[in-house]
Order: structure tokens, then C-alpha cells, then sequence
């Protein structure tokens, strides 16, 4: 076994907590004795907790200190915490207000390794043996394809029931003797025990099923079809898995009436031939309790049915509902307007006063766009002396300038914005040198943007508009060297 898998059992199996709890004593006796030996599949929490009450009661009282000092109730609580516990399950039935206890997978494993500790003063071997035998027999020969071979072996076990049927006709009869009766007695309790066990473990599978659909119904909001798809495909892989399948076909053995005489007869008959020291009062009604448990794993299977068909329900009591207010809206607005009391808005709104239309025919034909030819196969060197100052005749700010009003506004306040030097130094060149304002730099002064408030800045074009532009405030702060000259 791996190391990270045994530490991850240690750290999560409850069977694990169970053996190494220090009231283990306490919980696997009690426990085992009320659940299992006492065959009680569940228990009302007030008798459970009136059973542990007397059983503590008799402990505190052999020993010369309390050894458990704490009230039943509380130590059924922690068993059947799922962190503390584990052991035992608390539910509240839908016909009672009084909640339930019943064991869980982990307590029955935790039972069934401790039943393997134990000295025992017979151990059978040759029907375990015998039984391997039939397995491998039936599993070989029930997969073989060849019709040759199955016929083969069908001839041989006829000829051995032909061999046994003349020695029966002589009288020669073969009587199982006391050590194998008891044998095989020992290994049919342990099977119908590790049945029990076996059932309890499917059911908890399909619980955490159940309650994974019950979750994902109430957080789901999406269209209806796709949970219902997920579901119906989670509920065909159960079935249709191997767990599913041998169950399936466990429960219709069981069903049947033909089968339930047989067993119990021969359960009598057991319990009759079984040696006293062997003798388990459980494996005579094992079919009960197998019928049980079995109808118990059924239910969960239903009430994941039902759990679906509440869902549609109430979608479809939703979408009823919604379509009912639409019809008494309707129904009030009719009756309103009959009356004329009260003018209703009949009709669309539309954001425009009127409606565009743009009629096909009404589209400009396409125009093929003129390209223009450009031949540079003759270019001439021009002179080198010619006028080029349209080429310097572009808008130019003075950068020094602007440094010089800033400079001096710095010099005299210690700081101010920008919209400060432009009440005092108005724009001449627009957008251009605001953008100037912005870019400049000088050892008399730091620029810093405060992006948290948002300055207007206007100015006057040549032909008269007022233009604005929203710029983060400026702030222009003297330096250090600035400000002790100014003392």
C-alpha cells in the first residue's frame, strides 16, 4: 500500500478515528452490542441515549474515579459528528420529530476488523477452498464462448450427478460430518454479516448522491433541460455501473417469493445443525434484514426520482404563475380603457419623433476613386540657394516663455496651478501650448498631476470660438533651491 494513502486514511477514515479515539472502548462496545449483536438497523436517539445513561452509569461505577464523566447525549452528538465522529447517523424521519441513530459504513468496518483480532478456537479452510473452486469454475466456464467446450463441461457434470445418483439408488448416501457442517455454518454467517455491511456502504454512495442533487437543485438557475440532463445521466451511470448492476440483480433474487421460502427454510435448518458455540440468532431472520436494507437503498433511488419530479413541478408552477400576472395585466388594462377612466399607453415607444427609412434603391451607386500617377524616373537636382522659410512658417511656441511665468508665480506663492498662470498669462496659441504647460520642466520648480480633479481650461480661436479642454489639475511646486534663495 502507499505511504501517502495509508497517511490519507489516517487522516480522513472514520472506521480509523474510531479504533484510535481514547473512549473507543466506551463507543465500539455499546455500540456493537445495541447495533449489531442486538441486530437494530436504527434507534430512537431518547432509547439510544437511555441505553448509554445506564451504561455509563455502571462503568463510573467499577471504577474508582468517573471515567466518563459527560451525559449520554453529548457522547452520541460527538460519535455522530462528522469530524469528531463519524460512527453513528442523526437523521429525522418524515413521519416523527424524534431524530434517528444508525451506524454508519465506517462503524460496521471498524467492527469487522476487530472481529478478525480475535482468538478463535476453529478456523474452517477446506469449504472456503471448496467455495474458491465453485468461483473460478463458474467464472471461467459462464465467460467460454465455444459452444464445444461448454458442451464438454456440461457432459462432465452430468456424468458426476449420474455417478452420485446410482450410488444414492445403492444406498450409499455421503453426510456432510460436524467439522464441515460448522464450517461451512461459520463461513455462511460471515457472508451474510459482510452482506449487511455491504448494503449500508451503497446506501451512504447513494445519500452523498442524493445530497449532491438536492444542492445543485437549489443554487441552479439556468435553462431547465440542462440540470435535467445532468441529473437523468447521473442516475443511468449509477444504474448502469457495476455497483448498480449487482445490486440490481441482488434485489430481484431476493424478491422472489419462490427464493424467499427456500432461504428460509434452509436458514432453519441451519440454525439447527450449527454447532452451539457457533450459533448466530441474526442468521435466522438474515433474510428480513437483508429485504430491509435492501428496500431502504430502493428509497434512496426514489428519492432522487422525486427529487426531479419536484423540480418540475415547480418550474412549471413558476411559469404558470408568470403567465397568470401577464393575463390579470392584460385582463385590468381591457377593462381600464373600456371604462375610460384611466388612458393607458397603447402602442411602442421610440426614441426618435420619427421613424428612418433608408430604402434600397435609394443608396448611391459605388464610384471608382481616381489614383493619381506619380513618375519620379526623371527627377533633377534642384539648386541649392532658394527660399525655405514657408517650410519654418508653422506654429511655434515659445517654451521660455511660459518657463518665465511659471518662474515667477513659483517665486512669488510657492506654488500654484496652471489655470492660476493662465488667469495672469492667458493663451495665445491654444491647444498648443497647453500642451506646452504640460511638458515643461525646470530646475525652479516640480510639475505634479493630480488626476482626482479635473480643471476647465478655455481660450478665444482667430475666428472667435471659445474653445475648452478638460486637463487633470496642475500644480507647480518650488523646489527646495527656489524657496531658500526666496528667504
Amino acid at each position: 500500500m502507499d505511504f501517502d494513502e495509508v497517511v490519507s486514511l489516517r487522516e480522513r477514515s472514520a472506521a480509523w478515528r474510531l479504533l484510535a479515539a481514547e473512549n473507543a472502548p466506551l463507543a465500539i462496545s455499546f455500540l456493537g452490542t445495541v447495533l449489531r449483536e442486538e441486530n437494530r438497523r436504527e434507534v430512537r436517539s431518547t432509547y439510544l441515549a437511555e441505553r448509554l445513561d445506564d451504561t455509563l452509569f455502571d462503568l463510573n461505577r467499577r471504577a474508582p474515579e468517573p471515567r466518563y464523566p459527560r451525559p449520554a447525549k453529548e457522547y452520541l452528538d460527538d460519535w455522530a459528528h462528522p469530524t469528531k465522529g463519524g460512527w453513528l447517523r442523526k437523521y429525522h424521519p418524515q413521519s416523527s420529530d424524534e431524530p434517528l441513530f444508525e451506524a454508519t459504513p465506517s462503524l460496521e468496518k471498524a467492527l469487522d476488523f476487530l472481529d478478525t483480532l480475535k482468538e478463535r478456537s476453529f478456523v474452517g479452510t477446506a469449504s472456503r477452498l471448496d467455495t474458491v473452486f465453485l468461483l473460478l469454475e463458474k467464472m471461467v466456464f459462464g465467460t467460454e464462448e465455444d459452444p464445444e467446450v461448454r458442451k464438454a463441461e456440461l457432459l462432465r457434470r452430468r456424468s458426476e450427478i449420474d455417478d452420485e445418483l446410482a450410488a444414492v439408488e445403492r444406498g450409499e448416501v455421503a453426510v456432510l460430518t460436524g467439522t464441515q457442517t460448522r464450517e461451512l455454518y461459520q463461513q455462511v454467517a460471515q457472508t451474510a454479516r459482510s452482506l449487511l455491511s455491504d448494503f449500508r456502504e451503497v446506501e451512504e454512495n447513494l445519500r452523498k448522491l442524493d445530497r449532491a442533487a438536492r444542492e445543485r437543485i437549489a443554487t441552479y438557475d439556468g435553462p431547465k433541460k440542462e440540470l435535467l440532463d445532468e441529473l437523468m445521466e447521473g442516475q443511468h451511470d449509477i444504474s448502469e455501473s457495476d455497483q448498480g448492476q449487482t445490486f440490481e440483480a441482488f434485489y430481484r433474487y431476493l424478491m422472489s417469493s419462490t427464493r424467499q421460502d427456500q432461504l428460509a427454510e434452509w436458514l432453519t435448518t441451519a440454525a439447527q445443525l450449527a454447532h452451539p458455540d457457533d450459533r448466530d440468532p441474526r442468521l435466522e431472520r438474515v433474510q428480513h434484514d437483508w429485504a430491509e436494507a435492501a428496500e431502504r437503498t430502493q428509497s434512496i433511488v426514489r428519492q432522487l426520482s422525486e427529487q426531479l419530479r419536484r423540480f418540475l413541478d415547480n418550474q412549471v408552477w413558476l411559469e404558470n404563475r408568470r403567465v397568470m400576472d401577464l393575463i390579470r395585466q392584460i385582463e385590468s388594462a381591457s377593462i381600464q380603457l373600456r371604462d375610460g377612466g384611466v388612458r393607458l399607453p397603447v402602442g411602442m415607444e421610440i426614441d426618435s419623433p420619427s421613424i428612418k427609412f433608408e430604402l434600397p434603391m435609394e443608396r448611391p451607386l459605388g464610384s471608382s476613386v481616381r489614383t493619381s500617377v506619380v513618375d519620379s524616373s526623371n527627377v533633377e537636382s534642384g539648386d541649392e540657394d532658394f527660399a525655405a522659410d514657408s517650410l519654418f512658417n508653422q506654429q511655434y511656441v515659445d517654451t521660455d516663455r511660459l518657463r518665465a511665468a511659471v518662474t515667477s508665480g513659483v517665486a512669488t506663492s510657492g506654488h500654484l496651478t496652471l489655470t492660476e498662470v493662465l488667469r495672469h498669462h492667458p493663451l495665445e496659441q491654444g491647444l498648443a501650448e497647453v500642451v506646452a504647460y504640460l511638458a515643461l520642466s525646470d530646475d525652479a520648480f516640480d510639475v505634479v498631476f493630480d488626476e482626482s480633479a479635473i480643471d476647465a481650461i478655455s481660450w478665444t480661436t482667430h475666428d472667435g470660438n471659445v474653445r475648452v479642454a478638460e486637463v487633470p489639475r496642475i500644480l507647480y511646486v518650488a523646489t527646495d533651491s527656489t524657496t531658500d534663495s526666496r528667504d
